[in-house]
């Protein structure tokens, strides 16, 4: 059966709840007590049901009345948020907003932005993803990111926009106790004894890029910088790390850095976005993360 439950009447109810009455609802509604008590009337109608127990004094909801109460809230306040985010979406701002980070990159810089974009008037949700090597073009190329940090190696032409915020260099790491601790020079019959801990690409249309493979007794693969990192300091294996995120444990002394006879070179990192993409919040943070310290 079809229902008519209107706004109107979902207001009204949520009123009466908060006021305590059917008049002092009716006047914090702008309308007349007897407006407000047919169209509670007209949906208890509808509905098949009683809402209120009139046998009290106070207007007090049957358990069908809050149940209706408690859904009509919902729908309430879903509409409400739907007319302000078109009410936004009209003057510019977009209603959400999808930033991807690569995995070497870290997290702290990308928060402080956040938390300064909060203090916006316009809410714009905002969803942050972590990607891998190849992964942030392939999150620009597939439009599940609007903007990526941190991109890098061959720069596609012509469809998306790019800045470069670092230059990254990478270092030859074990854990203290690892056996290749002892060498000197890690040459090609050491690499080829232990483990090599590497992130895996998360390209999920390009093609997949290796970085920083050699020849080793086996592969690990895992999904962060993070993780690669954990896994060299407990030394489950071995690898080339970021130089600025291997910098705390080889003070500490967690990791060791090592010569190793094959050279890791520097890495470029861009901003990158669409050219084609428009909006308030998608310019806010192309400005900001275009201008931001990026330490690296």
């Amino acid at each position: 059966m079809h229902h008519a439950i209107t706004l109107e009447a979902l207001r009204a109810l949520d009123a009466i709840d908060r006021k305590g009455s059917f008049s002092a609802a009716a006047q914090s509604l702008y309308k007349v007590p007897s407006a407000l008590t047919y169209t509670i009337k007209k949906l208890e109608e509808d509905l098949g049901t009683a809402l209120f127990d009139r046998s009290k004094q106070r207007a007090v909801l049957t358990p069908a009345g809050k149940l209706v109460l408690d859904h009509g809230r919902e729908i309430l306040y879903a509409t409400t948020k739907m007319a302000d985010a078109l009410t936004q979406l009209e003057t510019g701002w977009e209603n959400e907003l999808r930033i991807a980070r690569d995995t070497v990159v870290p997290e702290c810089i990308v928060y402080d932005l956040l938390k300064e974009f909060t203090q916006l008037p316009q809410n714009v949700d905002v969803s942050l993803s972590v990607e891998a090597l190849g992964g942030g073009w392939d999150a620009l190329h597939s439009k599940r990111a609007d903007i990526v940090i941190g991109a890098s190696g061959e720069l596609p032409k012509g469809r998306f926009n790019t800045h470069k915020i670092a230059e990254i260099s990478f270092i030859f790491a074990v854990a203290n106790n690892h056996p290749l601790c002892t060498k000197e020079i890690v040459d090609l019959e050491d690499l080829a004894r232990y483990p090599s801990i590497v992130v895996a690409d998360t390209s999920q249309l390009l093609p997949e890029r290796d970085s920083g493979l050699f020849t080793s007794k086996q592969v690990i693969r895992v999904n962060t910088m993070s993780a690669k990192i954990n896994a060299q300091r407990k030394g489950i294996g071995i690898g080339f790390i970021p130089s600025h995120l291997a910098e705390p444990y080889v003070k500490s002394g967690e990791l060791v850095v090592k010569q190793c006879v094959i050279p890791r070179p520097n890495q470029s990192l861009f901003i990158a976005w669409n050219k084609e993409h428009e909006g308030k919040a998608f310019d806010w943070f192309v400005q900001k993360l275009c201008h931001a310290h990026w330490a690296l």
